[in-house]
């Protein structure tokens, strides 16, 4: 049954090999709709990776600094670094924003880290390709490739050009956007300080207050107009610990003392996974559903049409005695074979179309075998419409017609 089935595939070769090429392409989006899922969770842990933290330490009540604003004073750093198992503790900043290259605007990350030194101080990106650290307090930046900026060029961020001295590589956020890191003073500038004409027009409020005019306190307006052109806020503290430590026990000694909230690198990757990337999950789900029911009909359309188009040979062969489990593994060994074509096509296409898509896309070997298998069973699926008519068809029709 093997070559019958075979010979009646050769019969109708093109059909057969062009559907199995669009069932290929189906496949190839299902494998890569999985594979942009795989990436957004990669880029999370790579995110939490990369910041070589065991602790961060966050506004209290906030899911910061990640999913949502959190704010804390930069002296926080201080107390936090005297607690018991603290090795050490460093501000950051992160600012989702763009950034100019040359006449077109790039989506980045632009982490603000404090100054110190290369596995020294939690936040500065773990490694270079080219390029050096940031040695300087002001106006250099270390940027990841994929925003693709190359070492001396000039990146404009707010008010300011910073110089580009070296270059990462899956340096990312959350969302997949490519890292900025430069100098924490200089991302506080950028995230928090107002510009010109906003501390202007806050003077001219604070003046025409009446509340203000009635006081007549002696320095008031100074001290006011001060605390509107400093900064003195970050994000998140990025915390170390001393080996021997466990991090859920540091972590409740810091929320106790300090009032502030505190996430272990488990309850952080739960956030990011669970919350930022549990929406998009849901929709790629949603996505795969549909690709698969679609290849499901497309199987069990053409392995219809080409049963159809044998019902008189499925009668003769009924009518000489070929048992029904014959004639349905037949229909079922076609329907086999039309699905590895279309895996064999499909993953060969989310090999080659996955470095172009936008988002890092991470095909795994665990999901192509998943993929595998579940193809099969749908092609077993699909088969069963088409086993069912054959099994209906009279041997009588070998005669009559």
């Amino acid at each position: 049954m093997i070559s019958l089935a075979g010979r009646d595939i050769l019969h109708a070769w093109g059909k057969f090999v062009f559907t199995g090429f669009g069932l290929g392409l189906l496949i190839g989006v299902t494998l890569i709709m999985a594979g942009v899922y795989r990436g957004m969770v990669d880029d999370g842990k790579a995110l939490l990776d990369n910041s070589g933290a065991d602790l961060w330490v966050v506004q209290r009540d906030t899911l910061g600094p990640y999913a949502e604003p959190s704010s804390l004073n930069d002296d926080t750093y201080r107390t936090i670094l005297a607690m018991p198992g603290v090795a050490q503790a460093a501000n950051v900043t992160y600012l989702t924003m763009q950034v100019r290259k040359g006449e077109a605007d790039v989506r980045t990350m632009v982490v603000g880290i404090a100054p110190g030194a290369l596995g020294a101080t939690p936040g500065w990106p773990p490694y270079l390709v080219a390029g050096r650290q940031i040695t300087r307090g002001h106006y250099e930046a270390v940027v990841d490739i994929a925003a693709g900026f190359k070492l001396g060029d000039r990146i404009a961020i707010r008010r300011n050009l910073y110089l580009v001295v070296g270059l990462t590589r899956r340096m990312v956020s959350s969302s997949g956007d490519p890292m900025v890191f430069i100098p924490l003073k200089d991302a506080q500038e950028a995230q928090f300080l107002k510009d010109n004409d906003a501390i202007w027009q806050s003077r001219r409020r604070t003046e025409a207050n009446p509340a203000f005019n009635r006081t007549g306190v002696p320095g008031l307006l100074e001290s006011v107009l001060a605390s509107q052109s400093t900064n003195s806020f970050v994000n998140a503290v990025l915390v170390r610990l001393k080996p021997g430590h466990a991090p859920d026990d540091v972590a409740d000694s810091i929320r106790r003392w300090k009032r502030l909230t505190v996430y272990t690198r488990a309850q952080m990757e739960g956030i990011l996974v669970g919350k930022l990337i549990a929406t998009s999950a849901k929709q790629i789900s949603m996505f795969l559903v549909i690709l698969a029911v679609v290849s499901a009909a497309i199987v069990a359309f053409i392995i219809y049409t080409l049963t159809m188009d044998k019902i008189r040979e499925i009668a003769v062969l009924k009518l000489i005695g070929t048992r029904n489990r014959t004639i349905a593994a037949m229909i079922m060994q076609q329907a086999l074979a039309l699905g590895v074509i279309g895996f064999v096509v499909g993953k060969i296409t989310a090999t080659f179309a996955a470095p172009l898509f936008p988002k890092y896309v991470l095909l795994i070997p665990t999901d192509s075998i998943a993929g595998f298998f579940a193809v099969l069973l749908i092609c077993v699926l699909a088969s069963l419409v088409a086993i069912r008519m054959a099994l209906k068809v009279d041997p009588a029709e070998a005669i009559g017609g």
